[in-house]
Parts: structure tokens; sequence; C-alpha cells
């Protein structure tokens, strides 16, 4: 690894940055900006001069963002038009056929992207076997002229069966491309797999984002070069870091790159830790808008390619994480039944929540903590920002009024149990209700907001052990300094495995790693990993099993029947069906080598803190001078400049020897 290397996270309220100089970590969170790319340069110039070297010292720049997700779910992208095959236009809005809530009459699905007007239809066809009519080029021009007229800001393009045989897709693609000056996006390109839903909500999605992803990138890289700071190099949402070239041509790429990189952050910082007695780890990150939640198992991030955003399929390979709409700054409220809510509308960053002083009036669960005491009116966020304690009680006050309450404080009690179960729901998703038992797992806590909430709700889990990193305020920021190089493709090869040919099934594999080795830095460096979409005759969903470099079709039906059996518990004497190859290619980056350094009292003060079971006088401690091997019981809170931890009565805290915090239900 580089010596001097950065990363930077940016959220919907703070922009995160992690600096490790020869071994010495230097963080900053510095207000997130309209312009992503102010505050970006703004936190990396604030984390340089905390470490004592310019800008232009560092070898190494990687960042992760939220430009797409917020195009999509604030439905702020470009204006894109879709080409498509002749009768085949509304399969955006017919999609699964499927309803949002089965018993809701009202219920709505999203509004497409693209609307009816700006999708276009081409006289071609292509079925699984080959072409049956070729596409016609004055056809093609003719809708090009109509997609210019129109003003579209990106093109998608997707035709019936272009993943089996793009030919026709190739032919209107080259043409639009040479008509039209704007980025054309092909599912072919994009995600060669079969389904034509997904395949097309995938590539419309993808040019949706695209000019936003240009420009923004555009524009950093300009103020990189400005500054002297190397190129950034970008997280994509499958964990893996990429070049800023290879996410402008395939934007989809960095939707969720920012929550992938915290799960990298976590596995690297709490999976490998050898004192973990769980079979793996709930990731656990609390932001100021959301909370995210994600598996990691047999030191593995879980992915998966049934991602969506806003109801929207996309079909990439991505870290599977679940988000709610809880974070620091979702706001409290109390609908028409009297119970209270909190979220998915966020204070964001201006005004912020109440405490900041920055104008925001409605209460939030940054200010529920301030009034419980977990975090004080001399705790500055970021190190710079300082909370104002009389405006979050008036924010809670007026709640208090509304839901008819009894003051701020059971108001801030409240909005701090409300914000729990609805976290707690979230990681039930990816647990229970997927089999796995949540009390066998361990519970990695990060994110501005996430300690402070992490040990009540591993309570209401039943979870005996809480895992609080260094640098857990930044740690999807430091995600990026861990994330390794990766590129995935896939290709549909449907075949029953009674009959498929191994040897044609290599081909695809070959080509296909191929292609991913074109686009990693270094290909005699990447490591190739191959697996398969498999499933049973008659299934409408596939599971993924790895395979061999040489592929053989009895290993893979093993191999599919095992997944199966722990996946639902049973496995079927049926057919077993190819449907997906897949090839990955990984260059692996050596774990950051970090040193924990601590030293003189801990102890800050004493302030009045709020629990479930009573107000107690309590221990407020500098986390950066707890030393290794100290332990500390519960109640204390402990704070640094982007997170405070807090630990509940009945809970222990001890210091690892990498500086990460363990919390453990004390001894009777």
């Amino acid at each position: 690894m580089a010596d001097r290397v950065v990363g930077v996270d940016v959220g919907g309220t703070f922009t995160d940055v992690t600096l490790l100089v020869d071994g010495e970590l230097v963080t900053a969170k510095v207000p997130s900006t309209e312009d992503q790319s102010e505050g970006v340069m703004a936190g990396i110039e604030k984390a340089c001069s905390d470490a004592g070297i310019a800008p232009d010292e560092l070898d190494e720049f990687s960042h992760a963002m939220t430009v797409s997700v917020n195009a999509l779910l604030e439905e702020s992208g470009a204006k894109t038009a879709l080409v498509t095959t002749e009768g085949f236009r509304d399969v955006l809005e017919i999609g699964r056929q499927d309803r949002p809530a089965l018993y809701d009459l009202e219920a709505e699905k999203p509004t497409p992207l693209v609307p009816r007007r700006r999708r276009y239809e081409v006289a071609e066809r292509t079925t699984t076997e080959g072409i049956e009519r070729p596409v016609d080029e004055a056809d093609v021009r003719r809708v090009a002229e109509e997609i210019r007229e129109d003003g579209a800001e990106a093109v998608a393009v997707s035709l019936l069966h272009a993943y089996a045989h793009p030919e026709n897709e190739r032919r209107v693609v080259r043409i639009l491309r040479e008509e039209l000056d704007v980025p054309v996006s092909a599912s072919h390109e994009v995600l060669g797999e079969f389904r034509e839903y997904e395949r097309t909500s995938t590539t419309v999605v993808d040019a949706y984002v695209r000019p936003a992803i240009d420009r923004y990138i555009g524009h950093l890289s300009e103020r990189a070069s400005e500054a002297g700071v190397p190129q950034p190099r970008i997280m994509q949402a499958n964990g893996g870091i990429t070049d800023a070239k290879a996410v402008r041509q395939n934007a989809v790429l960095t939707v969720l790159s920012g929550p992938a990189a915290g799960v990298v952050g976590a596995n690297a910082m709490a999976g490998d830790s050898g004192d973990e007695p769980n079979s793996g780890l709930v990731t656990f990150d609390m932001g100021g808008t959301s909370s995210d939640v994600s598996l990691v198992r047999d030191g593995e991030v879980e992915r998966t390619t049934d991602g969506s955003i806003s109801d929207r399929p996309i079909k990439t390979p991505l870290v599977d994480i679940e988000t709610v709409g809880a974070g620091g700054g979702s706001i409290a409220w109390v609908d028409s039944g009297g119970a209270l809510r909190i979220g998915p509308r966020s204070a964001g960053a201006e005004p912020g929540p109440a405490c900041y002083g920055r104008g925001g009036t409605e209460p939030t669960v940054t200010d529920a903590n301030l009034v419980l005491g977990y975090i004080g009116s001399s705790t500055s966020l970021g190190g710079e920002l300082s909370l104002d304690e009389q405006a979050a009680h008036d924010a809670l006050a007026d709640l208090a009024e509304e839901a008819g309450m009894d003051g701020p404080v059971e108001a801030a009690r409240g909005v701090y149990r409300v914000a729990n179960a609805n976290m707690t729901r979230a990681i039930r998703s990816v647990t229970v209700e997927r089999g796995f038992d949540p009390r066998k797992f361990g519970l990695v806590a990060f994110g501005g907001a996430g300690p402070m909430h992490a040990v009540s709700i591993a309570d209401n889990l039943d979870m005996d052990r809480v895992v609080i990193p260094r640098a857990s305020g930044v740690l999807s920021a430091y995600g990026l300094l861990a994330a390794d190089e990766k590129q995935d493709a896939v290709r549909t090869f449907q075949r029953s495995l009674d009959s498929v040919d191994p040897d044609a099934v290599d081909e695809v594999y070959s080509e296909l790693e191929d292609r991913v080795l074109t686009e990693v830095s270094d290909g005699e460096r990447a490591a190739i990993e191959y697996s398969a979409d498999l499933s049973y005759a008659g299934q409408s969903f596939e599971l993924t099993v790895d395979v061999g470099e040489s592929f053989d079709p009895a290993d893979a039906e093993r191999r599919f029947a095992e997944a199966h059996e722990v996946a639902y518990g049973y496995r079927m004497d049926e057919p077993v069906h190819l449907v997906n190859c897949r090839v990955s290619a990984t260059i692996a980056r050596d774990d950051p080598d970090i040193r924990y350094q601590s030293g003189g009292d801990p102890l800050k003060g004493t302030r009045e803190a709020t629990f479930e079971d009573g107000v107690y006088e309590t221990p407020v401690l500098h986390r950066e001078k707890l030393a290794p091997g100290r332990s500390v019981e519960g109640p204390a809170v402990i704070e640094q400049d982007e997170s405070t931890v807090v630990i509940p009565p009945a809970w222990d805290v001890r210091v690892r020897e990498d500086g990460a915090l363990v919390s453990e239900v004390g001894e009777e």
C-alpha cells in the first residue's frame, strides 16, 4: 500500500475523511455541500492540515459518493430516452405486474424514469436463437432525430434478447452515438442477463444518472488536479474499487457505493479480529439520514444481484444492504393516529437538527440524544460544530405537546426507542427473515450515530457482543483504504446440466474472463473467481455457487444442492439448470497497517444521562486516551470527534489492541 492514502465518503449530512500517513490514522468530518466536490476537497485539506502534510503529497485518493442514489431518490436525473424493440415500449410500466401492497387499493408503483412519450421503438426481432429481423439503419436514424428534437440528455437502449445476441443492439447503439451528442447506455454492456424488465430498468438507471456522474467526476477531477491530489478511484456498489473512467462509462456501478464501503471497512476492522466467537457479523451504519445493515459470514461480505432503489430494480452485483430511513438527522413526527414516527424525512446538513443552531426547528434523533445526555452541549461534532442544547429542548417540547407526552425528556426517550425499533426490524430482516439467528452474530457499529444506539439495539435482539471499530464515525471512508480492486461480468447461458456441453460453458467463462481482465489495472495480479447462477427446473429464482475454472456439471449440481439445503432447508430430486455465468477479477489490497497509541487520563468529566431504568451521573471518557486492555463498566459515554459511544448500565466495554471497543453484557 502507498504510504499516504486518503479515503473520502460523502453522506447526506457529513463528508467523512480518513487519511493514513506512514501508519498514523487521521480523520476528519466536514459538512456535505450541494456540490459534493467542494466538501470532498475541504475534507481532504482539513485532514492533510491536521496531519501536517500538503494535499499534493498524497499518493492515492479513493472516493465513495451519493450522486447517483440522490438522483434516483429525488428523481433529479437526466432527461432520458429509451429505445427498445417494437411492441415493448411499456416494459418499464408493466414490470412484473405485482402490487406494491397486496391489500392497498390505492397503492401506486413508482413513476417510470422515462415517460411513455420518450420511449421509442425500432423494428427488429431477436430471439434466444439468433437474429430473425435485422435492424433498419434508416429507422434508427429517424428515431435519433426524434430524440434530438425532444432534447433528451441521455439514451438507454434495451432490445429484446440482446443479452443472447447483441448484434442488432450494437448497430442501434453505434448509430445513436454517431448521431447524438449525449451518452448512450446499451443493455448488453450494462447487464448481459435475461429478464427484460430488470435488464431494461438497470440500463435506464445507468442512463438516468450517467450525466450527473460524469459532471461530478469531471468537477472533482479538476479540483483534485488543481490541488495536486491524485485522480480519484471510485468505490462501486459491489464493494470494489475501480478507476473514474470505468464509472463514467457505467454509472450504475456507483449506486450505494458509500454504504458498500462501510461494510468493507467493518469487515476489515472487526471481521479479522480473531477473538470473535460468533458465526459472523451484522454491520450497522447509522449516518445522518439513514441506517444501513448488512451481513458478513465466514469473513466474506454478503453480495446480491437483486437490489433496488425506490422500487426500481438494479441487477448489477452489489453489497447486500438493508436501508431504513432512520439517521441522526431523521425528523420525529406524530401521525394521524397519534403514534410517534421517525423519518424518512431528514433535516440534512442544512439546516440540520435544531441543536445545530442553523435555523432548524423540527425535532430529530440527534436532538433526542442531546436531551437524553448521550451527547453534551460541549460536544463538538466533527471537532468543530458546537451544539445548542436549549434549541433541542424546545424542539422536543413541541413534539411532546403534540404527542401528549410529559415534557421533552419523555419525548426524547420515545424518539430513541422508535428509532431503535426501526433499526432492530432492519437487522431482523437480514438475519431472522433469512434463517440466521442474530444471537450468534456480533454487531459492528459505525457511522456518526451508530455507536450511540448499537448496544441498546443489541440488547433488544439478545445479541451479547458489540464491536465499535476505531474511527467508527468515519468507517465508510476507512473502508475505501481497505477495499480491493474488483470487476464483475455476467452472461446468461441457459442450459440443463443434464445436457450442457462443458466446453461451451468454458468458452463463455473465457470470454467473460477476458472482459474483466481488460477492466482491471493489472490483469497479471488479478485473482479470477468463477460462479454460476443455478436453479431447479421450474424455479423463478436462482442461487449463485462457486465453480471451478473448468466447468464440471456434476460438481456444480452438487454445490447447488448443498446451497439450496442451507438456504431453504431441503433439496429436490429435479433437474438443475444453468442460468447465468459470472466471473470476477480481484486485485487484493493489503490491509492498512495502523498504529494505535493512547495515553493520559481519559476522564473528561460527568453528566446526567437518561437510560431505560433511570437517570445516572455518567462518566464521559475521551476515546483516544483509553489504553488497550482497559475495561470500563456501564453506564459510560465515550467521545471522539466523529462519533460518541453510549454504554448503558449492565454492559461493559474493553479496549482491544487495535483501539476497537468491544462491549459485552456485564457479569452478574
